[in-house]
């Protein structure tokens, strides 16, 4: 949360006020603001950037200010859906059974909105035929069914990956 500079923070000489209910009061010493801020029982809040001349000042209540400005910070909290990457790690020498369970769990992690990364690490001589691998991991894409490939099986040095993401709905 952005925080204001406020009352007797402000170390300007002269500041552009604007009042509570959006009246202007134009350029005016801090002094005379800080009267006037007084007077009508507000804060005097900083809200122009650092380096404006001059400063432009607003009388507000900065307690509610803060508090409203806490309660949509949380709200948006709340609205807001984490997504998680989920990895897979397969193997070059799998047997059918496991890739589609493993297809299945992966479906599983899509429908939940997750992302999943599914890697394969070469071993030995496994490293002479990485087409045997990228083969494997198209072959569980296909297993896996309704999703996006986001990044197409890429070989990084020992280790051949994809990253898969739930289907666009229409």
């Amino acid at each position: 949360m952005k925080e204001l500079t406020i009352n007797e923070r402000i170390r300007d000489r002269e500041v552009r006020l604007i009042g509570a209910d959006g009246t202007q009061y134009g350029v005016i010493s801090i002094a005379e603001a800080r009267q006037i801020a007084d007077e009508q029982g507000f804060d005097l809040c900083k809200v122009s950037p650092d380096g404006a001349t001059p400063a432009t000042c607003k009388l507000m209540d900065y307690g509610k200010y803060r508090y409203e400005q806490q309660k949509r910070e949380k709200e948006a909290k709340k609205n807001q859906k984490v997504i998680e990457i989920k990895e897979i790690r397969l193997s070059a020498t799998i047997d059918i059974g496991d890739t589609t369970r493993l297809a299945a769990q992966t479906a599983k992690f899509l429908q939940e909105g997750n992302k999943v990364k599914a890697s394969i690490r070469l071993k030995g001589r496994q490293q002479a035929h990485p087409e045997i691998a990228v083969d494997l991991i198209n072959s569980y894409i296909e297993m896996v069914g309704d999703c996006t490939v986001e990044k197409k099986p890429t070989q990084e040095g020992r280790n051949i990956f994809t990253i898969l993401a739930p289907a666009k709905t229409k």
